[in-house]
Order: structure tokens, then sequence, then C-alpha cells
């Protein structure tokens, strides 16, 4: 078994409110970032996972993710593995 690391980025739904994006992006307006169209804030969440593959880490979280990590009705997730070690 090799050992993969593996990045789970968890973002709201697009259209559903997100207070903290909302904040961040106010906060930045007033320090003068008015480029700043839209801020989302989401979590990163880093594992590291044996398996005999990427696509094997890779699916096993994404179970994780179903069950645990991330609320399938609120949120998206993209789930990245890399290297082995």
């Amino acid at each position: 078994m090799s050992r993969f690391t593996v990045e789970v980025l968890v973002t709201p739904r697009p259209g559903l409110l997100d207070p903290q994006g909302k904040a961040v992006h106010s906060a930045l307006a007033s320090l003068g970032y008015e480029d700043v169209k839209d801020v989302r804030v989401g979590k990163a969440i880093y594992l590291e996972v044996a398996a005999a593959s990427a696509a094997e880490a890779t699916e096993r979280v994404e179970e994780a993710c179903r069950k645990l990590l991330a609320n399938p009705v609120t949120e998206d997730y993209r789930v990245t593995a890399e290297g082995s070690r």
C-alpha cells in the first residue's frame, strides 16, 4: 500500500446564503478592495490515506465526504489525491 495526501475542498453550493463570505466581502470592500466582486468561504480538509492507488484513495475519501465531511444538501466538494510515499 502507498500513502496519499488527499485534499478535500468543501464550498457552499452556488445560490445558497454564505454569511461568512458576505462578511469577508464587506470587510474587504471597507479595506479598499472594491474590485473583489464575490467571496465564498469554505473549508479545506487534508487526509493521509493508505491505498493501492490514487483512484482508490479518492474513492474512499469521496465516500467519507458523502457520509460525514460535507453536507450534500448545502455543500459541494472536490477531492484531489497527490503522490504516493
